[in-house]
């Protein structure tokens, strides 16, 4: 007999828990629909993180604009959760970038 792949709910066919959740991961928001917020924050130690935050999508979609963005500034990062982290301040670097690829982006805070 043939093995079936998973579907999106781990093989799950038939549940009659009513509090389980099943729905689908959201689908991805075209650019122009994205409203990105970029932010700066301290850490310990006088360190500096940019934050770009509300995105609507897909993980994978996340992790390669997340990707992207570390590259053309030439640092390391992280993705999760739909926040994207950068080490240094890149807001001007970030905002040039998004602008560019058709997102709504703006910097937040002070």
């Amino acid at each position: 007999m043939k093995k079936r792949p998973p579907s999106g709910m781990g093989g799950l066919v038939y549940s009659t828990n009513k509090g389980l959740n099943t729905a689908r991961e959201p689908a991805t928001l075209p650019p122009q629909q994205q409203d990105l917020r970029i932010h700066l924050d301290r850490l310990k130690g006088n360190k500096e993180v940019t934050r770009i935050v509300g995105f609507v999508g897909k993980p994978a979609d996340l992790d390669d604009l997340g990707r992207a963005l570390k590259s053309k500034c030439g640092v390391g990062g992280n993705t999760k959760e739909g926040v994207i982290l950068l080490q240094g301040d890149h807001r001007d670097k970030v905002l040039a970038y998004l602008m560019e690829k058709g997102y709504k982006a703006k910097k937040a805070g002070g």
